[in-house]
């Protein structure tokens, strides 16, 4: 099976960078690769830095609806290929910045908001559509970047925002045109990567570990209502529709 990213080790930078058509929204399997790949990059000596991009429309569209909606009982192994990444990106003993543009939904939220910086095209617009496709998550990590208010208006309405209005509220550190993006990211992380390795691991482990409560066990809470949705046929009907193309016909 073909990973759906590549990887790149210059200078000290590993630049991990999606690359699965249409949308990079990931299935079990590959959500899996990913969390693996960045684990192993935080362990990897000739590694100080990490930077996660995208190739195509999009950064990440998160899951894989098809798959779901083709048999429900994956969103176990889903669920884990999600928490490992997420974790993998958090956790990870290197410093980890995203460069996202256009669509950032679901589980690209949960990518940005567990990276250390996250660098953002004009053209980049945030959303979790969890409600809208029958499921949970995304909640702890968008709550990591935007106001507790921003991000409950953002779920119960699936409403987007975009990267000027991200920059305002904090979420990034900096927006810049789609064609400096990458260069942007990597002459950010050649910043870092110039500094003492120790210092850097030292510095992003202390700053984790004074972060108000425990961003894996708070999104651990959220899988719990993952699982919980899929017992109600709303989340079937939910998923079917996307997958169909049709208006839903919820039940209650």
């Amino acid at each position: 099976m073909s990973t759906p990213y590549k990887v790149t080790i210059e200078n000290g930078i590993a630049e991990l960078v999606f690359d699965h058509p249409p949308v990079n929204a990931f299935d079990s399997e590959g959500w899996l690769s990913i969390a693996r790949r960045i684990e192993e990059l935080g362990q990897d000596s000739r590694v100080r830095v990490i930077i996660i991009s995208a190739d195509g429309r999009g950064f990440c569209a998160g899951v894989d609806i098809k798959e779901l909606a083709q048999d429900g009982s994956l969103i176990t192994k889903v669920n884990k290929g999600n928490y490992d990444t997420f974790k993998a990106i958090h956790q990870n003993p290197k410093p980890v910045i995203v460069a996202v543009h256009g669509f950032v939904l679901g589980g690209g939220i949960g990518i940005s908001g567990a990276a250390d910086i996250i660098i953002a095209s004009e053209c980049a617009r945030f959303g979790v559509p969890e409600v809208d496709r029958g499921a949970m998550g995304g909640g702890a990590h968008l709550q990591r970047m935007l106001p507790v208010q921003k991000v409950r208006y953002m779920y119960f309405t699936g409403e987007m925002i975009d990267a000027q209005e991200a920059y305002r509220l904090g979420a990034v550190e900096r927006v810049v045109p789609l064609e400096q993006l990458r260069e942007t990211a990597w002459i950010m992380a050649g910043k870092i990567a110039a500094k003492s390795p120790k210092m850097i691991q030292l510095a992003k482990e202390a700053l984790t570990g004074i972060e108000d409560g425990n961003l894996e066990d708070k999104y651990r809470w959220e899988q719990g209502f993952t699982l919980e949705a899929y017992t109600s046929p709303d989340s079937q009907e939910a998923r079917d529709s996307f997958v169909e193309k049709r208006d839903a016909s919820f039940k209650g």
